[in-house]
């Protein structure tokens, strides 16, 4: 896998449930399909030098749509939950 930590997050994920878990310290992200959970957990530690504690991942399999006759699919991307040590955020998220 990329030892790039850029290459392992592809972007944060700012959704009405994913700003609801933040209250409880739980921040979302857009990763790369190949990354592993240790992959994830340090990225997010080299990146925003914060203390991760757990990283739950799902797969997010795209949609298929249709306009008019033609038919095509989204991508489908894999999102990972992070939840990190008491005291720690991520100022990215923060004022949303």
């Amino acid at each position: 896998m990329a030892a790039n930590p850029r290459d392992v997050l592809v972007k944060p994920l700012v959704t009405e449930k994913a700003s609801a878990m933040m209250q409880e310290n739980k921040y979302t992200f857009v990763v790369a399909l190949d990354a592993n959970k240790t992959e994830i957990r340090q990225a997010i530690e080299e990146l925003y030098k914060v203390k991760v504690v757990n990283v739950t991942t799902l797969r997010v399999m795209g949609k298929t749509k249709r306009m008019g006759k033609y038919q095509g699919k989204r991508s489908d991307y894999k999102k990972a939950i992070v939840r990190l040590a008491e005291g720690n955020t991520i100022p990215v998220f923060e004022g949303m």
